[in-house]
Order: C-alpha cells, then structure tokens, then sequence
C-alpha cells in the first residue's frame, strides 16, 4: 500500500512541477541554467547540507522524541481547546464531498509540490540569493519544530474530541499509510504543514517582481494547506496560528543569515568548481 501511493505520489507531483517550470519558469531561464548550474549548486551547498544533516536528525529523533516529550510532560492540549474551543468542529460542520477531495488533495500532493517547486524555480535564477534563504528557513522551520514538539505535547481536534472526524483518512484510508511515517499524534503544535507552506508563500510574496502568476498560486495554495489542516481535522486552529509565526520568524532569520553570514565564505569554491567541472 505505501508503495503504491508513494509511486502514485511522485507521479502526480513531478507532472505538476513540469506544468509549473513551463507555465512560471520559461525556456530562457532554462537555457541560461543549463549554462550557469555549476556555479549555482556551488552557492546552495553549503546551506543544502546542512538542510539534509537536520532532515536526518529529524528523522532519527522522530522515535526518540515521543519517549522524551512524556517526560518533559508539558501537555497542552487541553490549554488549546479552552482557548479555541471548537472552531474545528464548526469548520466541519460545513463539510462536503467535494470539499473533502480537494482539501485532501491539498494536504498530500499540493503541499509536496508547493515545497519542492520552488526549489527548482529559485534555482532557475542566476540570483542565488532567494534559492539560499528558501533552503535556510526550511532548515530552521524543521529545527524549532522538533525542539517544540520535543518540549510540547498536543494531540490533535481529532484524537481529542469524538464529533470531529478524520475526514481525510476516513474517505482515503490509503493516505495514513504515508502520513504515518511523519506524524505523531502528539506532534500538532506548531503545525508545520502550515508553517512550511506559510515560508513558501512569504518567499513567493517578495520574490513577485520575478514570478508574479507563481506568487499569486503560492499564497492560494499556502492558504489552502493552512485551512486543509483544520477541515481534515488535523490540526488547532492555534496550530495554524502557530504555524505562520514560525514561518515568519524562519524568513527573517534567513534572510538575515543569508544576507550577513555565509558558509560559501569558508569554502574554497575555486577547488570545488574544478572538481565539479573535472565530472
């Protein structure tokens, strides 16, 4: 079952990211990549793996943290209900079909091609810059979300309250075989589905002078994963909340990382670049 709706996954998104280089990116930008990609990896590597070092520290930690969280034991669950109540279940109140198929088709495929687009869009630009702080905010939406889900318990609308339904899992019971690998019950707050895509929205807003159409989808979308969390049930509305401020607080760390410090600085990216050219 995971393997086919992974393969199924990957499908559905890789024809999206080709209708979006054609539609947003353009040949000319192409062209001028396929002249220009050496240099252009050479200044997103360092910020690259330092993305995939705590990728990997997450997915290690994934088994780890549940364990530490309940001995930490900082519960908030029931904080949030008191503070939000039950706006979820009023959400779901208006639950349809076919608002059920597109919001879960939201949350699996439009948030995958909503985060990996970019990356190819950003790196179709000579202008490094906007490629290195999308690839820096992801890195540090990722590093203060686990260390708030290692200090934070929540469980989610729908482990909490018996009337809220778990819309998505219950009309495509295939999906919890992939969301399963990534999520824990206890792990809602902040909620990164909206956090990450909040930081491609936010990118995509001041990078509107070069991609305008891709600007205006981006914000569509990020909106989108944000409500998809709450009507599938999923998320707080405090975690969406949550969510956007990280995304905030990632953007403009990154931009300031980017802008005033850099790791390409302490490379010698003359060695790097024969090396690459000697491939």
């Amino acid at each position: 079952m995971l393997v086919q709706v992974l393969t199924q996954l990957a499908v559905v998104v890789t024809v999206m990211i080709l209708i979006g280089v054609a539609v947003f990116v353009g040949r000319y930008r192409l062209r001028d990549t396929r002249r220009e990609w050496r240099d252009r990896v050479l200044a997103a590597l360092p910020v690259t793996l330092v993305l995939v070092i705590v990728l990997a520290t997450n997915s290690a930690a994934r088994q780890d943290v549940p364990d530490l969280s309940w001995i930490i034991d900082w519960n908030a669950t029931w904080a949030i209900y008191d503070i939000e109540g039950e706006f979820v279940l009023w959400l779901q109140s208006y639950a349809t079909p076919e608002a059920t198929a597109f919001f879960s088709f939201i949350y699996i495929y439009g948030y995958i091609f909503l985060l990996a687009f970019p990356v190819i869009a950003y790196f179709a630009l000579s202008n490094t810059r906007p490629l290195r702080e999308l690839l820096a905010a992801y890195t540090l939406n990722y590093v203060f979300g686990l260390v708030l889900y290692t200090f934070i318990i929540a469980y989610g609308p729908r482990n909490m309250m018996p009337d809220v339904v778990a819309l998505m899992y219950d009309t495509y019971p295939r999906y919890q075989s992939l969301t399963r690998q990534v999520n824990r019950n206890t792990n809602v707050f902040p909620s990164l589905h909206t956090s990450l895509a909040a930081t491609v929205s936010f990118l995509a807003y001041r990078t509107r002078a070069v991609y305008p159409k891709w600007a205006a989808v981006a914000i569509f979308l990020g909106i989108c994963v944000a409500i998809s969390t709450m009507y599938l049930g999923i998320h707080w509305a405090i975690d969406v909340i949550a969510g956007i401020g990280l995304a905030y607080v990632s953007v403009t760390l990154a931009t300031l990382l980017v802008g005033r410090w850099s790791l390409a600085d302490s490379i010698d990216t003359d060695r790097l670049r024969a090396a690459i050219r000697r491939r």
